[in-house]
């Protein structure tokens, strides 16, 4: 019996994205995700994409103009490597990244004290739930727009094939340092993944 897929037929979502046999939590962000956002927030400086991964994200970024520091707790052959967000003394004017899943909320509150203008993070949109991230964050430093796909992100492993459709819903968040308070829920239009896939 093949233990991915539910008695109806449907991929379990705990195992449609698969686990990163290396132990990190590594899922290269498809190019038209990150297109969007580009092309819906402004960036004024330098970008950090903080968790960097394989560059995937940092090369959508550079077509911005903007300087781009890519860096990566793991080596994935891009970027400077070794270098712990949650543990960093570095700042920038802007940290945009995908962080891994089980450290979002530290990439928060990380985000919240390295970003000088904004930080942008792509996140299952299920994050807006959860008493703790209530009390924690959203009451202290809720996100200032709240972008949510209207198209479904699939998340590969590197070097998988590409087939079928994702089970999650994401959302960029972002926060940015100039806006007024409150948060703002936009959609992004349809269309960025046949447009830049």
């Amino acid at each position: 019996m093949d233990t991915t897929y539910n008695l109806n037929g449907g991929f379990k979502p705990t195992l449609k994205r698969f686990a990163d046999l290396n132990g990190a939590d590594f899922f290269p962000t498809p190019a038209w995700a990150t297109h969007a956002l580009v092309d819906n927030e402004n960036f004024c400086g330098d970008i950090w994409e903080s968790a960097c991964g394989d560059g995937a994200m940092s090369e959508v970024l550079e077509t911005t103009g903007n300087n781009v520091i890519s860096t990566d707790l793991y080596d994935r052959g891009y970027g400077e490597a070794d270098h712990d967000f949650l543990d960093s003394g570095r700042r920038a004017p802007n940290v945009v990244t995908n962080p891994p899943y089980n450290a979002a909320e530290g990439f928060v509150r990380s985000g919240l004290e390295r970003a000088e203008n904004k930080f942008a993070l792509l996140l299952r949109l299920a994050f807006l739930e959860g008493a703790n991230r209530q009390r924690t964050i959203f009451t202290h430093a809720p996100p200032s727009r709240v972008w949510v796909f209207s198209e479904r992100i699939t998340f590969y492993p590197a070097g998988a094939v590409q087939k079928g459709t994702g089970t999650t819903a994401y959302a960029w968040f972002v926060w940015d340092k100039d806006a007024s308070s409150g948060t703002e829920l936009k959609w992004f239009k349809p269309g960025y993944k046949a447009l830049y896939t």
